[in-house]
């Protein structure tokens, strides 16, 4: 674990995987002193209110990141039509059927490990290993707004229309982002995630 300075009230603190991440973040989210943390793929910015980094940084250098728990944040059921344009492409690739490429990815356990590329997407791990596919060779210039699609070890649903390269396998209609919202994102950092598929 690196820690680097950010200014005169934040760290950056650079680790090695998602697992350290949902660590870092679940052993300084309820310190007083911290008003803010973004955490990524492999790093986690947190803030402090003013004077009060020292403090944090204390906390961070003697916690017990690899036995430290994390807390289950709230549960979010996400209805989704499985009719994608890739969703056939993801099976074939799997040597899967459709349904079951349905099948996996409602069964499955998801969490969000951070958000990022557009307000309110949501890059959730938990997707499981014949779903791990690679992005498009090709990006779309607009994907549109509720696609649900995997890349990589992620999967996550589009909040609105954006380009994009993921593998497409299902649309929601899930108010995913709404800044007239208390919390404008539907997901945040450490939610737990599951998709129902719907008729």
């Amino acid at each position: 674990m690196q820690l680097r300075q950010c200014g005169d009230d934040a760290v950056l603190v650079e680790v090695g995987s998602l697992g350290e991440v949902e660590s870092v973040r679940a052993a300084v989210a309820g310190l007083p002193d911290v008003v803010e943390l973004v955490p990524a793929a492999r790093t986690v910015l947190v803030v402090t209110r003013p004077g009060r980094l020292r403090a944090v940084r204390e906390v961070l250098t003697t916690a017990d990141l690899v036995h430290h728990a994390v807390a289950a944040g709230d549960e979010v059921v996400i209805g989704v039509h499985y009719d994608g344009p890739d969703l056939d492409l993801v099976a074939e690739t799997a040597g899967l059927t459709a349904a079951e490429v349905v099948a996996l990815h409602t069964g499955a356990d998801y969490r969000v490990a951070f958000c990022g590329f557009a307000p309110g997407f949501a890059y959730l791990t938990g997707l499981p290993e014949p779903l791990r596919q690679p992005r498009l060779d090709s990006p779309r210039t607009k994907v549109p707004a509720g696609s649900v699609g995997v890349a990589g070890e992620f999967t996550a649903a589009y909040p609105r229309a954006t380009p994009g390269g993921w593998r497409l396998i299902g649309r929601t209609d899930a108010p995913l982002f709404d800044p007239r919202r208390p919390t404008p994102a539907l997901l945040t950092p450490g939610d737990r995630v599951r998709f129902e598929a719907l008729r």
